[in-house]
């Protein structure tokens, strides 16, 4: 459950606006902003150290408002909620940016935005690292894997490479045999939320005739996201970190090519991969 604790109508003069006017001069700002968590420990114990204190918060969120200005309410609005995220508990946050002195040709008594973010929805406030495992046995699969690095470089810029490594397929007991799996990881620095990048990937799967007809049934391409950033999440729309990576070798073989030293629920990757490689029953460093 999530219970919310609003901060409503916290005010400020801050600068942000699209004209150089607005930049310079100023105007009103004032933001509503409610948070959610599970407020019963603090309510078993009635000690402020049980809950996020919005004292913390309001001081945190005064200080993104009054800072370095944007231009847009709705990079204020990103960088508050992920602000307020930062918050260990915080489970999501709605943010309402009102800014009743906009500039307009028309009267009106305010301009607001309203955004609820949640830590696999929000827009990061620097980039973060992403971490992508890409697999398949149906097919060409190096050919289909080397299609999809090229337009998830097109998508998020610069992108590392791990090995490709073939590793048997993975099947439900009383299933049949399946060919083996080619599989490689990628890592990449994006500003997209971990969904976004999770939608990146599902696009991916569909352009190349992805089929979900069984659970672990032979595939084209199967697109998962490791990690992102520092997002833990246990929403059933997307696991961070997945929790099958920590021992899958064709996951980690191929991520710690990249960077071994990267922690994986509190362990290096290299560590990891060194108890599964054995798993490898082949390797190709120059694949791409």
């Amino acid at each position: 459950m999530s219970d919310v604790i609003w901060l409503s109508g916290l005010a400020a003069h801050a600068h942000h606006g699209v004209f150089p006017f607005e930049q310079r001069e100023g105007q009103r700002f004032v933001l509503d902003v409610g948070y959610e968590l599970d407020t019963r420990p603090a309510g078993r114990a009635d000690d402020v150290a049980a809950t996020v204190s919005y004292s913390d918060v309001a001081g945190a969120v005064h200080g993104v408002l009054t800072g370095p200005p944007f231009r847009l309410l709705e990079a204020l609005a990103e960088r508050v909620a992920a602000t307020v995220l930062d918050f260990a508990g915080v489970a999501g946050v709605t943010v309402v940016v009102h800014k009743p002195q906009a500039p307009l040709p028309v009267s009106v008594a305010d301009v607001s935005l309203t955004i609820r973010r949640t830590p696999i929805t929000v827009v990061p406030a620097a980039p973060v690292r992403s971490v992508l495992a890409l697999g398949g046995n149906v097919g060409d699969v190096p050919a289909t894997l080397r299609s999809a690095v090229a337009t998830v470089r097109q998508e998020l810029g610069e992108v590392r490479v791990g090995p490709l490594v073939r590793t048997p397929a993975m099947t439900l007991p009383g299933s049949g045999p399946q060919p083996d799996y080619w599989n490689t990881v990628l890592e990449a620095r994006t500003r997209l939320s971990a969904c976004e990048v999770l939608a990146l990937g599902q696009r991916l799967e569909a352009r190349h005739g992805r089929r979900r007809d069984e659970r672990w049934g032979p595939r084209t391409l199967d697109v998962d996201l490791v990690a992102h950033g520092a997002v833990r999440s246990s929403d059933p729309t997307l696991l961070l970190p997945h929790p099958g990576a920590v021992d899958r070798a064709f996951v980690l073989v191929p991520w710690a090519a990249l960077d071994p030293d990267a922690l994986l629920e509190g362990r290096p990757v290299g560590e990891r991969a060194a108890e599964v490689g054995t798993e490898v029953l082949e390797r190709v460093d120059a694949w791409t």
